[in-house]
């Protein structure tokens, strides 16, 4: 441990713990502590020391060594992401990117995690390196595609292997204008069928698992009709594992945000599902927002819980304590120690051209329902943005929650 200080306010920051593990990783590899780590925690004591003015503008650093080195991500066993998925992130389009996952498995190393959805196009031929790059620490992390053309699904789910993915979901419960017109998400729930041969195309190239993620049912359909007949249809593919949004998606008159709030939550349904399809590992999804409410539906049978507009807009709350609660295991870390976890990874991402603002936009929420939560977010959106923006100003919003919390 080393401690740093900052306009005279003392924090506990603790990049190398004594239990044999490296804690800053980046692409991810293992901290050089003879050299890149050193360099990181000198950098941190001199920029710590500088005794800045509030509000003052921060000089440009000298470029230092990079602390990691690039690794291939690491594979992971169909056992640990059955596991991961008792409580997992929701896949949520502008949110879950790289940054948002590297933020959130600083709070539990155990949880299930998920990229945006990608379409099965934009996989094959889009910009892989931007679509698909992800931190091996992220692990265990799925990708969400969105398609409905077998063929296509397939070629983007081999990629998506090969690049280390640990699963492959199907989005089947989108229901926004834009994906509607491709004639995938929500809309699928109306062919059973193509789901079906979409899953069977996906698992004939890859040993990794193909899940589904579906609404109740859409529009007029009877979700006691048509839902236990898409799990026969689609789990006899080859897919055992379904995420179930407990709600319909209507798929005209009611905007994406209002289908996640305006049609009622049927839970019960999910429930009964899981008694006529004991063998099928059932997620349920829609209005979970805290890990007691995760933890009942987990005791009342359900395999898992996906939790998402709460674990964004106030991650710690959510994952702080799911290693321990959820997966019998972990010590929760402190959000402070989550903040001083991303400074080398803001650190690298500035010095490789990223922009601050593109980290921190997923952190305003850390200290939500904390003391100085306000100020924290006030900052980060003020200064994040700005050309001399880094790891620094981190730190200053920091320095106010804990002149508030003192």
């Amino acid at each position: 441990m080393f401690m740093v200080r900052y306009l005279n306010i003392e924090a506990l920051a603790d990049p190398y713990r004594d239990d044999g593990k490296d804690r800053f990783h980046m692409e991810i590899g293992p901290v050089d502590r003879g050299r890149g780590g050193a360099t990181f925690q000198a950098r941190c004591n001199n920029l710590l020391h500088q005794g800045q003015k509030l509000g003052q503008t921060h000089p440009k650093p000298r470029k230092t060594e990079k602390v990691t080195e690039l690794v291939k991500p690491i594979k992971q066993g169909k056992s640990d992401v059955v596991r991961a998925a008792r409580l997992s992130v929701a896949p949520m389009m502008d949110w879950t990117d790289r940054h948002c996952r590297y933020l959130h498995r600083q709070m539990s190393q155990h949880a299930l995690l998920y990229t945006e959805m990608v379409t099965a196009p934009a996989v094959i031929h889009g910009d892989r390196d931007r679509l698909l790059g992800f931190s091996a620490v992220e692990h265990p992390v799925a990708l969400q595609l969105g398609g409905s053309d077998p063929k296509q699904l397939a070629q983007a789910a081999k990629i998506a292997a090969d690049w280390g993915y640990a699963e492959v979901n199907l989005n089947c419960g989108c229901p926004s204008d834009r994906v509607q017109s491709g004639s995938f998400g929500a809309v699928l729930m109306e062919n059973a069928a193509l789901v079906a041969d979409c899953v069977a195309a996906m698992r004939a190239v890859v040993d990794v698992p193909i899940t589904v993620k579906c609404r109740i049912g859409v529009d007029d359909q009877d979700p006691a009709q048509i839902l236990p007949d898409f799990l026969a249809r689609v789990s006899a593919a080859g897919c055992d594992r379904f995420t179930v949004h407990a709600r319909k998606a209507w798929l005209q008159g009611l905007s994406p945000k209002e289908n996640r709030d305006v049609p009622p939550l049927d839970y019960l349904l999910v429930h009964e599902m899981k008694g006529l399809f004991p063998h099928l590992h059932l997620t349920v999804n829609g209005g979970v927002t805290t890990l007691d409410e995760a933890l009942r539906f987990l005791e009342a049978g359900l395999d898992g819980v996906m939790i998402g507009r709460a674990a964004y807009h106030s991650p710690a709350n959510v994952l702080l304590d799911a290693d321990r609660l959820i997966f019998d295991g972990g010590l929760a870390r402190t959000t402070h120690e989550v903040v001083h976890e991303m400074l080398p990874y803001i650190a690298d991402h500035i010095a490789a051209g990223g922009r601050l603002h593109q980290v921190t936009r997923h952190m305003l929420g850390l200290f939500q329902g904390r003391a100085g939560a306000r100020m924290w977010r006030r900052y980060l959106s003020e200064n994040a943005h700005r050309d001399e923006a880094d790891e620094r100003t981190v730190l200053q919003a920091l320095s106010y929650v804990m002149e508030v919390a003192a």
